[in-house]
């Protein structure tokens, strides 16, 4: 199994609108570096760290898991869609996304308190110019941030 930390606006998709709706596609991803997690390393079961990003108190909002593999993100396709991408085709997409489920709800486990946690010093959420909206989470990163949502 692998671990993923993926980040959403709350006012885009929320943990609380992943959990009214049970799953959600994982929309929007315009990067190819995170294309390629979902494509080439992302497995159905896989744990999800939902981390609620460019809000007033950014932080891990709740768990999930990958429930599907990597499949096209129809949003590349809709000309009225923000995600628009004039450059790709049905028959050729550059973009894919997967399926993320709802596991559950947890306390804002925030980015200043994941700082102050010497376990989680390698976490690439951390890392200075990370940017990415997917990163892998080592098991020993993932068992930190559980500990710390469960205390």
């Amino acid at each position: 199994m692998n671990y993923w930390l993926m980040k959403s606006e709350p006012d885009e998709a929320s943990i609380a609108d992943l959990e009214r709706a049970g799953q959600l596609p994982w929309t929007g991803v315009r990067n190819y570096q995170a294309r390629n997690f979902m494509r080439d390393a992302m497995r159905v079961g896989d744990g999800v760290l939902f981390y609620h990003s460019s809000c007033p108190e950014p932080g891990v909002a709740g768990l999930a898991e990958v429930a599907s593999t990597a499949y096209p993100d129809a949003t590349q396709f809709d000309p009225a869609s923000k995600y628009f991408d004039p450059k790709s085709s049905p028959e050729a997409p550059r973009w894919l996304h997967v399926d993320v489920r709802w596991r559950r709800t947890t306390r804002l486990l925030s980015l200043a308190e994941m700082r102050e946690a010497p376990e989680l010093v390698s976490l690439r959420v951390l890392q200075r110019g990370n940017r990415l909206s997917i990163t892998p989470v080592s098991p020993s990163e993932w068992a930190a941030v559980l500990k710390r949502l469960d205390a």
